[in-house]
């Protein structure tokens, strides 16, 4: 079984092909942080414009390295959101076509799914597991029990935490994206316990986040510094490293003791595995964070390789093949989507938006 994924949700044009033996056979990126660099972000109609440019060769590529035409492809997925809505109207319509021209059938994928379930495509981990899924748009900790069916255990209230990264990274005038200008910084601090910050919502009795008050923390570090020097922002981006992984391990550790009394391990693997997924996850500081938090609750860390925990093809790939062997496709009348929770009884936070 081989299925060709498309992914365009947000500023990476992505095209893959994965086969039912878990093997990635193409998996072409185009990063777009170019063109959204100068802004500071990402601009969702650069993006969109973007994706309609490049997607269809990203797709004749991704073919080409599979060594394989479209009659040879049994499925057609792509990214039906949540997301910025231009570039995922652009992956549905040009995956629809594709599928309507060549009689396949077509495989409407949710994003977070993706993110979700890349475990199994590189570690073949066994439902249930706990999932911390971190990522710019995104912080949830999810417990999943399988294809489609997920409960939510935690969200933020406000900023996810790859947003707090940006724009932290932002204050200390470190450019976009912030995630590894911010890594880099943290590596080079000379007094990482120089800087007193909060780790948000550590202690409380959810599994909730939240990371607009961390962002606000080191805003007021830097106005009472003037202009920070090199080794100010540095000591303060391994502060803001050192809250995080507080936070994220207190609200992972509250998850892992009701995800252990719903999910007792079993023979098969099943309710062994803490995995983290997302973009975030590509962090070596909070994976190696984790991993210990894991080891000391007994349990199994994964994490997918540094390539796949930001936005790819491979996962959305993937997810639309364990939900075409399930029988689960989709009909050219779907919608894309700019918000799709995993979790759709899970209430809805207030000032999260999409990032619930």
């Amino acid at each position: 079984m081989i299925v060709l994924g498309i992914e365009t949700s947000c500023d990476e044009t992505a095209c893959a092909i994965v086969d039912d033996a878990r093997g990635i056979r193409a998996n072409v990126v185009l990063s777009q942080l170019d063109e959204h660099r100068p802004y500071g972000g990402v601009v969702p109609e650069v993006a969109a414009r973007a994706h309609l440019h490049y997607l269809d060769g990203l797709i004749r590529q991704a073919l080409d390295e599979a060594h394989l035409d479209l009659g040879q492809v049994d499925a057609i997925a792509a990214t039906g959101g949540p997301g910025l809505i231009g570039g995922v109207i652009v992956g549905v319509m040009t995956a629809k076509a594709m599928a309507a021209a060549r009689g396949l059938p077509f495989v409407a994928v949710n994003h977070l799914e993706g993110h979700a379930l890349t475990a199994r495509l590189t570690d073949d981990v066994p439902f249930p597991y706990l999932l911390l899924l971190v990522s710019g748009g995104h912080c949830q900790l999810l417990e999943v029990e399988g294809v489609g069916r997920y409960r939510r255990l935690g969200t933020t209230i406000d900023d996810a935490v790859g947003e707090a990264f940006d724009k932290t990274a932002k204050l200390l005038g470190l450019g976009y994206p912030g995630g590894p200008l911010l890594e880099k910084a943290a590596q080079k601090a000379t007094n990482p316990g120089r800087f007193d910050l909060p780790a948000p919502m550590k202690g409380r009795p959810d599994c909730d986040f939240s990371f607009s008050g961390l962002k606000t923390a080191v805003r007021r570090h830097v106005e009472q510094l003037g202009t920070p020097t090199e080794a100010d922002v540095a000591d303060l981006a391994a502060a803001f490293h050192h809250a995080v992984g507080q936070s994220l391990l207190d609200r992972c550790d509250r998850a892992i003791k009701a995800f252990k009394g719903r999910h007792p391990a079993d023979e098969q693997g099943g309710g062994r595995h803490l995995v983290v997924a997302g973009g975030v996850a590509a962090n070596k500081y909070l994976r190696e964070q984790l991993a210990k938090l894991a080891a000391k609750r007994g349990l199994t860390f994964t994490a997918p390789p540094l390539a796949l925990c930001t936005d790819n093809a491979a996962m959305i790939a993937w997810a639309g093949l364990e939900r075409f062997r399930l029988g689960q496709t989709d009909g050219l009348d779907f919608a894309p989507r700019p918000r799709w929770p995993l979790d759709p009884t899970a209430k809805p936070m207030k000032f999260a938006g999409v990032k619930a």
